[in-house]
């Protein structure tokens, strides 16, 4: 005598998910750093247009900083540290920072 089991699966959709939080990426303006640099920044890591991109570097230069990207803490962390190592391995202090956006 042969016995067939059956198995089945039971799958839960969830809708209770929320999106992860968004931070800030900031710019912090810095007497080193060159405008020609922060643009290729904004325009090879966060995809800006050029003209964008010298517009919101003049906003860093006039107003001290700026917030160049809203994203997920993973993706904006990676980001920063990217530009860090390019900025540093150029010999630029250029600082980024992190911030949740409330």
């Amino acid at each position: 005598m042969s016995t067939e089991s059956e198995t089945t699966t039971r799958i839960e959709i969830r809708t209770d998910l929320t999106p992860p939080p968004q931070f800030r990426v900031i710019f912090v303006n810095d007497s080193v750093t060159t405008m020609e640099f922060v643009v290729d920044m904004l325009v090879s890591i966060f995809s800006y247009e050029s003209g964008n991109a010298k517009q919101v570097t003049t906003i860093i230069h006039e107003n001290g900083s700026a917030v160049v990207a809203v994203m997920p803490f993973e993706l904006a962390e990676q980001k920063a540290l990217e530009v860090t190592a390019i900025a540093r391995s150029n010999g630029f202090p250029l600082n980024v920072k992190l911030e949740p956006n409330v």
